[in-house]
């Protein structure tokens, strides 16, 4: 065969492989799918990002009630969040599926659910490598209910990461900017440009990742990140919560509770936006929720399901907009479920959202016409807004087959004002 043909088939072939690269998509949540716990099993931890080891806890409930058989899958992704091309034996002992076999109904509860609950690692699946990992639940028909994200780590350079006001003076007092260092005194990079990349989250949401940066500055051990804009942030504003741990009671943020056909109805007060206010702080957990229930003595099998009705008095301009009550309660999805619609009849913005009992942070988010989202056209964006940062640091060395996670860090904008 002509060797000139043989060169142009390689390249046709590694063009295509990288041209139909899986890329993951966050799928919305099966409809009967609620509440999706995911976190390292340690107190005060609330998303999957844990030293390779850890154990992570995994639950959720099934509002159909009918104890399904359910399995686990695990995939390795690349630093992009593309496929990995590892084999399953590279990346893991034991299966990579399997079912979920510890579940239990509710128990004195209007609504009825299943509640399913595993760990990993466990006694087929134990991962081996760092990286970028998409845990799906797959059920009896081979249909998948809903994926998550998680992030192994192992600790082989240190982050130090510091949350500043940007420098940019047109939006000095919306948004914040966040500044990092790669110690890596014990680890040889020959070229960090190429063998490192770089993600940061704000409040762990991949939805607006920062990506693709490259160190500005190399000093002896450490590669010095100290961008302007392109590590710069919306600080958005602290989000609103509720508590409805006893779901028949009204509290300081909800009006009024009535018993409906089948189960409870929580109607929270009237959220005015705040763009034009002043900014107030009050603490928060950043997105996040906690499962709570006083008048039972279990939280996941006792605690209930009531239908909770936001609603929002807004002036603002949002023609072209949809408007949604976004938080981690659904995992940051914008679906039909969370999708605020207006009330020519009373004039506000208003959705209905099925949740379980506890105390839940959430936050008003715009996504216009090219998809583009924003969490200040409704709250507005004011630099003291506590948030939290983290960075990923992920290597792969010349001639390495996968990225490995080799270095959390995590910043909080409070220390601006320590």
């Amino acid at each position: 065969m002509n060797p000139k043909y043989l060169v142009y088939l390689l390249f046709s072939v590694l063009f295509s492989q990288v041209s139909y690269s899986q890329v993951y998509q966050q799928e919305n949540d099966a409809t009967h799918i609620k509440t999706v716990i995911f976190r390292p099993a340690i107190a005060n931890t609330y998303t999957p990002i844990a030293k390779l080891g850890t154990p992570l806890v995994i639950s959720f409930d099934d509002t159909e009630a009918d104890e399904k058989d359910y399995y686990y899958k695990i995939e390795h992704y690349n630093y992009d969040w593309t496929l990995s091309d590892l084999l399953t034996s590279e990346f893991l002992n034991g299966y990579d599926q399997d079912r979920i076999r510890t579940y239990e109904n509710s128990f004195n509860t209007l609504q009825y659910y299943t509640h399913y609950k595993f760990t990993i690692p466990n006694k087929v699946t134990k991962l081996k490598i760092s990286g970028n990992y998409v845990l799906s639940i797959i059920d009896e028909d081979d249909t998948v209910v809903f994926t998550r994200r998680f992030v192994l780590y192992e600790p082989k350079v240190d982050v130090g990461v510091r949350v500043v006001r940007t420098h940019d003076i047109a939006t000095i007092q919306e948004k914040q900017s966040v500044e990092f260092t790669v110690h890596h005194p014990n680890l040889h990079i020959n070229n960090p440009k190429k063998e490192i990349k770089i993600t940061v989250l704000q409040n762990e949401n991949w939805q607006t990742a920062i990506r693709g940066l490259e160190p500005m500055y190399f000093k002896n051990n450490q590669l010095i990140y100290k961008y302007n804009k392109k590590t710069s942030y919306w600080a958005g504003n602290e989000f609103w919560n509720f508590e409805n741990k006893s779901v028949r009671n009204s509290t300081v943020s909800i009006a009024n509770v009535e018993l409906g056909d089948e189960i409870y109805h929580t109607y929270l007060y009237t959220n005015i936006e705040r763009i034009d206010k002043p900014y107030t702080y009050f603490p928060d957990v950043n997105g996040n929720f906690v499962v709570r229930n006083i008048n039972g003595r279990g939280t996941a099998l006792e605690a209930d399901y009531t239908w909770v009705h936001f609603y929002l008095e807004c002036l603002e301009d949002l023609e072209g907009k949809e408007l949604y009550v976004s938080g981690a309660f659904n995992n940051w999805q914008l679906n039909d479920e969370n999708l605020m619609t207006y009330n020519d009849n009373s004039q506000l913005y208003e959705a209905q959202i099925l949740l379980k009992q506890g105390f839940v942070n959430y936050q008003f988010l715009t996504k216009d016409e090219n998809g583009n989202l924003s969490n200040h056209d409704v709250d507005g964006s004011y630099f003291q807004t506590e948030n939290q940062y983290t960075v990923f640091v992920y290597y792969r060395k010349f001639g390495s087959r996968y990225d490995r996670v080799i270095g959390v860090g995590n910043g909080n904008s409070e220390a601006m004002f320590r």
